[in-house]
């Protein structure tokens, strides 16, 4: 019992002496140009890093706060070797650590030193380019004070951070995917809304000329600098749920993002599945209501014996013929048809929009059309999804 009580004390007594045998380290407020952090919320995470590494004893703000009254000097504006080593000995400090948060173009970039007080000379230094996130300062923070005193940071989190700093173009430079759902609404104009306010009986649609759209987008990047993106753009949508339509597209788009701004402009081919037959309107009237359809099928079918009383004589019938219509100056041409079989449609897409940014969530807003024949669909939708190259990194790292 008497051994297992020394062990213990000797224990007790061993880590004690350890910690009061910590180096003594206190942090001036660094440099910060861009940033809206200040020199003293800059500090104030290095020492709550060093802190952390319960490698050295640090002084707190308020340790200092005696010397600064003393000389206001040091709170701002000692940044040089010279000027630490004075400051330190006031302090009675082994060592200072200060340094610079630089914003530079789209990084971020930190320089911490450590100046051995009482041996006059710099005892460590470290340097590192990082996103520019400026949320996840403490944890770049964290990457610079490990890797200057020699402790190996989380990889996945220096990974996370780290600014690529390659000049050349490459699918990871510059690049904000904005893969992700995408609501919207489209307005038909031409044939379109046409086919969409034609009664049924007549191979119409039958609904408002204005349909929601609900899909997803993919995007790849393929090329990427630091204020350019070209991209390759997939988006597959479903439109008219909301009146009993189901309306597939798929287009695929070439894009092209600009500056920190997001502003992007892309354009190619879609896909649909449509159903047409060849027909006429019968705009003057001549076989009923003016204005109504006839596919070149039903026309046959329901006036192959019809007879009409020639210059409205009724003595002077005549049967219609089976290209009547055409003497009637009416063409039989490719016309939007739900009657008809399904098929698929190409038609061309062009989309013009901006990506507004709240942290780490894109919300891409874009205005398109899309044309085919002499009808389109012209709308607007929005999108929204996190950006993991450059988001708030989970605490559990």
């Amino acid at each position: 019992m008497k051994k297992t009580l020394l062990i213990f004390t000797m224990i007790v007594f061993g880590s004690v002496a350890n910690a009061q045998g910590n180096s003594s380290v206190a942090v001036a407020n660094p440099n910060v140009e861009g940033l809206y952090a200040t020199p003293s919320i800059c500090a104030k995470i290095i020492r709550l890093e060093l802190s952390k590494l319960n490698k050295y004893s640090v002084y707190d703000a308020f340790d200092m706060e005696e010397v600064y009254a003393q000389d206001s000097t040091y709170r701002n504006n000692c940044l040089s070797k010279s000027c630490l080593v004075e400051f330190g000995k006031k302090l009675e400090t082994d060592y200072m650590i200060t340094g610079s948060y630089d914003l530079l173009a789209n990084k971020i970039v930190i320089t911490l030193k450590m100046i051995d007080v009482k041996n006059n000379r710099i005892h460590k230094s470290g340097l590192r380019e990082f996103t520019n996130q400026e949320k996840e300062l403490q944890r770049m923070t964290e990457v610079v004070l490990k890797e200057m005193l020699g402790i190996p940071p989380n990889k996945e989190l220096v990974d996370r951070l780290k600014f690529d700093n390659d000049i050349i173009t490459k699918s990871t430079v510059g690049k904000v995917s904005n893969s992700g759902p995408r609501v919207g609404v489209g307005f038909m104009t031409g044939s379109f809304y046409e086919f969409a306010n034609r009664p049924k009986d007549q191979g119409g649609l039958d609904i408002i000329p204005a349909v929601s759209m609900i899909g997803y987008q993919l995007e790849a990047q393929y090329v990427g600098t630091d204020n350019f993106s070209a991209l390759a753009e997939f988006i597959l949508n479903v439109n008219g749920l909301e009146q009993g339509k189901f309306i597939p597209t798929l287009s695929i788009l070439n894009g092209f993002r600009f500056g920190d701004a997001g502003w992007e402009f892309a354009f190619g081919p879609g896909f649909t599945l449509t159903r047409t037959s060849n027909g006429f309107f019968d705009t003057e009237g001549h076989y009923g209501n003016a204005g109504h359809y006839y596919s070149v099928g039903s026309w046959n079918s329901d006036f192959s014996d019809y007879v009409y009383a020639h210059n409205n004589d009724p003595n002077n019938t005549v049967m219609l013929s089976d290209n009547d219509y055409s003497e009637k100056g009416y063409n039989a041409e490719e016309t939007l048809d739900e009657r008809a079989s399904v098929k698929g449609a190409f038609m061309f897409v062009m989309a013009f929009g901006r990506t507004f940014r709240a942290g780490a969530l894109n919300i891409p807003v874009n205005i398109f059309y899309s044309s085919r024949g002499a009808g389109g669909i012209a709308g607007v939708n929005v999108g929204f999804n996190v950006t993991k190259s450059k988001s708030t990194i989970g605490s559990g790292l």
